[in-house]
């Protein structure tokens, strides 16, 4: 790809910034499985200096889509199709369950805050605002699961959630349109109280993204 297309204009969040832009041109596959990174041609296509693009590399080691390999730097890690559904198959089971466990301590006050997380991420979807989207997604779906006590599940969601399946948004055209009415199914159960239907309606949410974004990855093979 051409480096100049990596250039920021705002910096007010500079490292935040690298590193999404970073993930999404990785996912996107403007760069390919294998392709070495290199600090300094980054910094120059980014105007920026080495310091964030090394912390930005560092970030995305942890979330699985590059290897810093000594004396070589880093390279970016293939992200296939058997991933994402290992991925997101392991985060519908998980997430449901504990979903199902934190609705009867969900209050009023939680219900009132997932109300006006779904109304923030239907602005954004009309501003097509795709990180502030991304935020008020991730506040929501914590927000959800917030009654169950299951550190260990709550621990290995959060594993799960980490790295590239929040940006999925930014990278799939119709995600955030399609989340929206989602999320709004989801409230809806939620103030409802049923549980059954809401484990089904999480599971629906997942699967369905995480098949969108398999798809979309073997379209780029």
């Amino acid at each position: 790809m051409k480096r100049s297309q990596l250039r920021l204009e705002d910096r007010s969040t500079l490292l935040e910034r690298v590193v999404s832009r970073l993930r999404e041109a990785i996912l996107k596959r403007e760069f390919q499985p294998g392709e070495r990174l290199v600090q300094e041609e980054l910094a120059e296509a980014m105007g920026v200096s080495r310091m964030p693009i090394r912390e930005a590399l560092r970030q995305l080691e942890k979330e699985g889509l590059v290897t810093l390999e000594a004396h070589k730097g880093a390279i970016v890690t293939p992200v296939t199709p058997d991933d994402i559904e290992e991925i997101y198959y392991l985060r519908s089971v998980l997430e449901s369950e504990v979903v199902e466990r934190s609705l009867p301590r969900l209050t009023p006050g939680d219900i009132k805050i997932l109300h006006q997380l779904a109304a923030d991420m239907e602005k954004a979807v009309a501003q097509d605002d795709a990180e502030r989207f991304i935020e008020k997604n991730g506040e929501f779906h914590r927000t959800m699961r917030k009654g169950c006590t299951w550190r260990r599940a709550n621990m290995m969601l959060e594993s799960l959630w980490h790295g590239f399946p929040p940006h999925t948004p930014g990278i799939l055209p119709g995600q955030m349109e399609r989340s929206v009415v989602e999320h709004e199914e989801m409230l809806r159960l939620i103030e409802a109280g049923d549980a059954e239907r809401l484990k089904q309606a999480i599971r629906k949410h997942i699967l369905r993204t995480g098949a969108a974004f398999k798809e979309h990855l073997e379209k780029l093979e």
